[in-house]
Order: structure tokens, then C-alpha cells, then sequence
């Protein structure tokens, strides 16, 4: 009998595309691991949703001088068409936007409202007197009491993953005026974590205690420890689900109260749409609930969305929530505000049919257990030195031998030699390394057991040689190639947890839809023969293809423009100086020269030693513009020159004078010259 599993993956904000940091820590170990419990015969709801009613919406919202819902409509449909194309396979994509969402939503909250689980409160918030608005979550900037990051949103520190409150932090500011706020009084509905804690204390830290991820159980262990505090599950704001009891006017439902919340409403419209009954997913304690998330939503998912769940008192409890660890780009954080990213409608563009060689990649560099960095480099060397050279060789030196020898049809083998059975009975036990991996939540680890069969095919051929053995024993060969043939197989199937598209096209070279029944996980283990003799593969065809350098090169320019554009975005300008009268500026004597000798300053970065004809003579000056010209550039210049500025030492040259330069709108210096370029020397400008 089939164990029945409800998969979630965390809700994307719907005010931006999906980069790599979310595919790496929440949707692709999410979709391995639904992929794989249907494969071994498992039924599984795979749910998630767009998030539409984060605070970061309506900022970006005015930002663009549009509704919310234009941002929600927009982004909806990107995020749902990239997750298709990248291959999530999602049983049901919704959004928190449909009715079926805010019904679900109204009606838990009523259901804790009518068990008096809530408590109210009136309190001081920060309000914002200019905008007319209370300052929830991002709406309010400050410091991290925990961390000292400047940065700190009212409801998270993103530095430190340490869950805030607004009037937490420390010098708040309004993220819409950048005025300081003030306190004003507000009513709103609590849950009270503290009643739940003894609870949670139990079925966490001593029921989970080994089977969770040690960051998610540290990090949950921290906050119980700590002592859980009520957590409001209201807001002052416009845009979200109203709250449906009397007195919730102009207030809506807290988004970490309803998003979660989400999980139940896509199943419910799945359930719907599927003919199946959705409480069997949520309510049956044969169920199994696994939630992937990233690790700045763990305390939601372990203890506030528990919570909720308890003090309803019909819904079971998730099993497990594997969060992972962020992923960064090229030795930064991802950054969507300073498009430090790598988005994946991008990727899609950039790389087309290649989806399977991101999900590599990120799988095999996944921050299970720590941050891990994604460079192009790595990306270009998991593709070429393994999909390629490991798994994509084996299959085509396979198929194509099978089609040279034997025009396609799978041979019948002669009598097996020692090396046959080793090699087969290694096949076989395959299934189960790569379960056990994939069981226990090590993505990556699995990733590369897959790798080693394909690795013990190649061993296996370059060791037996049929290309030689086909001149002198024919039977040997067709043996061999049988083997080979059979590892394949294995492949197509073991493969599609992680290689989905991979997966589809080499079951269509190896010619699988022909066969009497579709190959499946478990067969593998218990099956002598995957591939029958005379059975008819189709011709080779290159299952992934080399990277070259001027594709990555492509990559890391267009990240280098975001670098430039974020520098010049950030460069803050100098405020003026203290006021000067005419007298002090006549003083300055600044004339037209020409640069006649350039050389690099040594044991420096920065200094050039410049010889400079100024008209009245010639003199030397040291100048900080080495990392923007290089010497031979320069000779020959004509430039604008300070001549009457005391001499200075600088490593032991005496400079005798100042070039003056300035920076152009990407931030690059460049010389202050007269418009003229035909003017001589020594001509003094005022």
C-alpha cells in the first residue's frame, strides 16, 4: 500500500522573478523529493502558491505607481511560467489572491477567533504621520537589536535571520517618507506562543531532535529557550484578507498568518479540480507533511504555522522541515534590490534546453548544512567534467556501439563472467543508496551516487573494450553490450528525480514507451533484465553539449554591469565645502599641459610618475590613476594642471603639481581638459 505524502514549498513573494537562491534552497530539493516519492509509487500532493499579499508588494507597488495587483498579476504569471519551464512539478500552483484562499483563511481564522485562541490587544505601533500609516513589517527600516545591521526590516533582520518586530529596532525609519516615526495606539489579535510552548517543547526538541537538520532544530531550540512571546496576527494596512470579525475594520490578516495558509487552499483547489477528498492531506495521520523552506522562514514553519495548526485541533503536524542554508553568487550575497542575481527567466533565455544543467549544479553545490557560493565557473566545469564527459559519454558511446554492431537491437548476451555479475548486482543496489540519500534529505549526496553509475558504466566499457573484442569474440561483445544497455536503462530512470528532461529523452533513445510496462524504481533492484534482447533503441543523440568560455564570459559581464551600476547608484555625493571668497580661488594657478613621459610607480596599485610639459616647464607629478590607465595610454594627454600647489613627497618623488580629473556618469575617471585641443602649452585658464 502506497504511504500518502502533502509536499509544500515556501510561497514566493510575487514582486519579482525567481533567481537561483530560491530554486537552490527551496524548489529544486522540493521537486527532487516529490519526483521521487511518486516514482517508488508514493501518492503525493506537491502544493505551493504565489504570495501576494507581502508588505514588499505594495512597496513595490508605489514604486511603480501602480496597483497591487497589476505587481501580482505581472509576477504571478512569470513565476508560474518559469517554475513550468524549469520542469517543478508542482501538482497545483496557486495564488493567495483566490477567493478559494481568502475563504480557507477566514474561516481558520474565525475557528481560533470562536475557540477564543486569540488575544486582543491594543498597543503602540510605529505610525508614520506624513504617509497616514502604521509601519508594519518592511514598511519600516532600522537596526538589528541582535546584529547591528543597519539594514533591518520591521519583521526580519536579513543579515542575521533574527524574526523582529517593528518597534524592535533601534533608529526606525519609514521606508515610504524616511521619516522618523512615532508611537500611536492600535488594537490587534495575538497568538499567544507561550501557551503553546510546552507543546512545542515536546514535539520538537524531543521528538525531532534526530531527525531534523541540525540548523533547523538549533535555530528552533534558540527561539523556545529564549521564551515564546504572543505574536500578533493582525496588521494596519489595505491590502491582504480582511480581518472577518467585528472591530477588524481596516485591518487585514498578518501575512505569516495567512500565507501558510496557502498550503491548505492550493490543495483544497487541487483536491477540487482532481476529484480527490483534500482533509485525507491534511487532516489523516497516515499522511506525511514535509515542508521545504529556506532558513529565514524556520520559525514560521516550526513553530508559529505549528501553533496555528494545534490550536485549530483537526490538521496533522509536518513530519519534517528541511530547510537549507542561502546560496550565494560569485563570493556575494544575492541581492534581487542590486540585481545580484541570476534570474531564471534569464537563465531559460540564456541557456535553452539546458534546464537539467542548473539543477545539476545547484544540487551538487547545495547549502544543506552551510551557505554555499554558485560562480559560472563551477557551473561551466559541473556540466562539461560531468554531464557531459561522465554521464553524457557513457550513453552515447552505449547507443552508439549498439547501433554500429547490432543496428539498434539489443543483443542476446552469452554466459555472464565474474565482472558481469559484480557489475549488475552494483546496478541493483543503486535504488537504494540513492533512497536512503534522498530519505534523509542529502540532495547532494544523491546527486552524485547517480553520478558514480553512470561513473561505473564508463569504468565498465573502458575496461572490457567491446570496440576491441567485437574483431575476436563476438559473444563477449554482445554480452558487454548488454550490460551496458541495461546500466543505461537504470540511468533513465534513477536519473529523473534530478535530470527530469534528461530523463525523457534518453527513455525515448532507449525506446522505453515499446515496452510491455514503464521500467520502475523498485524493478531496478529486482529486475535481472531492464532492457530485453531484441529489443529495438533508437539512434544517438548528444544528451548535453560542452559550455564554452564566451558563454560564461557572457554571464560574468552582465554581472559585472550590475556591479558598475549598483557602485554608481550608491556613490553618495560630496556635500560642499566650506564657503570661499574670490581671493582664495585667483590663487589657484591652473594651466594646459601635455603629458610626455608615464611610468608605473613601483610596489604601488595606484601611483603613475608623469613627467608634464605645463609650458613654463617641465616638472614631475604623482598621480593615483593607475588602475583606470595604463601608462603608454596616457603620453601625449592633454591636461589641466594645478601648477602652484605646494610640493609633497610621495615614496620618495617629490610631486610638483596636480592633475585634475574627474568621473563620468558610469564612475570612471577621466581627465579635466580645455574643449579646445589645439590651444598650447602654459596657457593659464581662468
Amino acid at each position: 500500500m502506497s504511504k500518502r505524502y502533502t509536499i509544500t514549498a515556501a510561497l514566493p513573494y510575487t514582486n519579482g522573478p525567481i533567481h537561483i537562491g530560491h530554486l537552490a534552497g527551496v524548489y529544486v530539493p522540493a521537486d527532487i523529493y516529490a519526483r521521487y516519492q511518486r516514482l517508488i509509487g508514493n501518492d503525493v500532493a506537491f502544493i505551493c502558491g504565489s504570495d501576494e499579499h507581502g508588505v514588499p508588494i505594495t512597496i513595490k507597488a508605489k514604486k511603480e505607481g501602480v496597483s497591487p495587483q497589476d505587481i501580482v498579476d505581472k509576477y504571478h504569471e512569470i513565476i508560474k511560467t518559469s517554475f513550468e519551464d524549469f520542469g517543478i512539478s508542482f501538482d497545483n500552483y496557486s495564488r493567495t489572491s483566490a477567493k478559494i484562499h481568502h475563504d480557507t483563511a477566514s474561516d481558520f481564522f474565525k475557528t481560533l477567533y470562536d475557540k477564543n485562541e486569540f488575544v486582543e490587544e491594543i498597543s503602540e505601533q510605529l505610525y508614520d504621520a506624513e504617509a497616514k500609516q502604521f509601519l508594519a513589517d518592511r514598511f519600516v527600516v532600522g537596526t538589528c537589536p541582535k546584529c547591528g545591521n543597519e539594514e533591518a526590516y520591521g519583521d526580519q533582520c536579513e543579515n542575521c535571520g533574527t524574526s523582529l518586530n517593528a518597534t524592535d529596532l533601534i533608529n526606525p525609519k519609514s521606508a515610504i517618507t524616511g521619516n522618523v516615526p512615532t508611537l500611536k495606539e492600535t488594537k490587534h489579535w495575538f497568538l499567544p506562543l507561550n501557551k503553546h510552548e510546552l507543546f512545542l517543547k515536546e514535539w520538537i526538541l524531543d521528538g525531532h531532535k534526530k531527525d531534523w537538520k541540525p540548523n533547523v532544530y538549533g535555530q528552533v531550540k534558540s527561539w523556545i529557550d529564549d521564551g515564546l512571546r504572543p505574536r500578533a496576527v493582525t496588521r494596519d494596512l489595505d491590502w491582504g484578507i480582511p480581518v472577518p470579525v467585528k472591530g477588524g475594520e481596516g485591518k487585514v490578516l498578518y501575512v505569516w498568518f495567512d500565507a501558510p495558509i496557502g498550503y491548505i487552499s492550493a490543495t483544497k483547489e487541487w483536491a477540487e479540480r482532481e476529484g480527490k477528498t483534500w482533509e485525507d492531506y491534511w487532516k489523516d495521520e497516515d499522511t506525511k507533511l514535509v515542508h521545504f523552506i529556506g532558513k529565514d522562514n524556520i520559525v514560521f514553519h516550526c513553530i508559529i504555522f505549528p501553533a496555528m495548526l494545534k490550536a485549530e485541533g483537526t490538521y496533522i503536524l509536518p513530519d519534517n522541515v528541511p530547510a537549507n542554508e542561502f546560496l550565494n553568487l560569485e563570493g556575494n550575497k544575492l541581492s534581487t534590490s542590486k540585481n545580484w542575481a541570476v534570474w531564471l527567466p534569464e537563465y531559460l533565455k540564456d541557456f535553452p534546453n539546458q534546464q537539467d544543467v542548473l539543477r545539476y549544479a545547484l544540487t551538487a553545490n547545495a547549502p544543506e548544512t552551510k551557505d554555499n557560493d554558485f560562480t559560472w565557473n563551477d557551473f561551466q566545469a559541473r556540466n562539461n567534467n560531468e554531464l557531459v564527459a561522465i554521464f553524457g559519454n557513457f550513453i552515447n558511446r552505449v547507443v552508439v556501439l549498439t547501433n554500429k554492431y547490432y543496428n539498434g537491437t539489443i543483443p542476446q548476451p552469452a554466459v555472464y563472467k565474474e565482472i558481469d555479475e559484480e557489475t549488475m548486482a552494483t546496478v541493483k543496489a543503486y535504488p537504494a543508496v540513492i533512497s536512503s540519500s534522498i530519505e534523509r534529505y542529502r540532495f547532494r549526496e544523491a546527486s552524485q551516487e547517480l553520478m558514480n553509475l553512470a561513473r561505473l558504466g564508463n569504468k565498465y566499457l573502458a575496461d572490457e573494450e567491446p570496440w576491441k573484442s567485437i574483431k575476436t569474440d563476438e559473444a563477449r561483445t554482445k554480452t558487454v553490450m548488454f550490460v551496458a544497455l541495461q546500466i543505461a536503462s537504470a540511468l533513465s530512470v534513477l536519473c529523473e528525480p534530478f535530470l527530469p528532461f534528461t530523463s525523457i529523452k534518453l527513455k525515448n533513445i532507449l525506446n522505453h514507451s515499446t515496452l510491455d510496462s514503464d521500467l520502475t524504481w523498485k524493478e531496478i533492484s529486482t529486475k535481472d533484465v531492464l532492457l530485453p534482447s531484441n529489443h529495438q533503441i533508437g539512434k544517438g543523440e548528444l544528451l548535453f553539449s560542452k559550455i564554452e568560455d564566451s558563454e560564461i564570459q557572457k554571464q560574468l559581464d552582465k554581472l559585472e554591469a550590475s556591479k558598475k551600476a549598483n557602485e554608481v547608484a550608491n556613490k553618495k555625493t560630496e556635500p560642499q565645502k566650506k564657503e570661499i571668497v574670490y581671493d582664495d580661488f585667483s590663487k589657484l594657478d591652473m594651466r594646459v599641459g601635455t603629458i610626455i613621459e608615464a611610468t608605473k610607480m613601483p610596489k604601488t596599485k595606484k601611483l603613475l610618475v608623469l613627467k608634464v610639459d605645463t609650458g613654463i616647464d617641465i616638472r614631475t607629478i604623482v598621480s593615483g590613476i593607475a588602475e583606470s590607465f595604463k601608462p603608454e595610454e596616457i603620453i601625449g594627454k592633454r591636461v589641466t594642471v594645478l601648477v602652484n600647489l605646494a610640493p609633497r613627497k610621495l615614496r620618495e618623488v617629490e610631486s610638483q603639481g596636480m592633475i585634475l580629473m574627474t568621473e563620468d556618469e558610469a564612475g570612471n575617471l577621466v581627465f579635466v581638459k580645455p574643449d579646445n585641443e589645439i590651444i598650447s602649452n602654459g596657457l593659464k585658464i581662468s
